[in-house]
């Protein structure tokens, strides 16, 4: 069933944000989530791993969907997955994720 689910989202080409996706006893959902992903978006997609988002210890992680690594990904993390609309910039701080609010038109072509 979440498999279903998560391919519905990545056809309908919305961001998927996944909570707690993987665990001591849970860890070949996240690579085999890549591989279902992969299926439906490019690899280039951007990824956000956020790890202890709100603590002490948080940490940001931005890669893309063909080099996500399941190993960097626990029960402390979240996970997002870019649309086809999501961009990265660089910037000093660290790379800057966002997905605009609206898709292209013919007219914007």
């Amino acid at each position: 069933m979440i498999a279903a689910r998560l391919s519905a989202a990545a056809s309908a080409d919305l961001a998927i944000a996944i909570y707690n996706p993987a665990s001591k006893s849970r860890t070949w959902q996240v690579g085999a989530t890549r591989d279902l992903l992969l299926e439906h978006r490019s690899p280039d997609t951007p990824v956000v791993i956020g790890r202890d988002v709100g603590g002490r210890a948080e940490s940001i992680t931005v890669t893309t969907l063909a080099k996500l690594e399941p190993d960097l990904v626990d029960m402390r993390c979240l996970l997002l997955i870019g649309s086809s609309q999501t961009q990265t910039m660089p910037r000093p701080g660290g790379d800057l994720v966002f997905t605009p609010r609206r898709y292209p038109t013919a007219r914007d072509s």
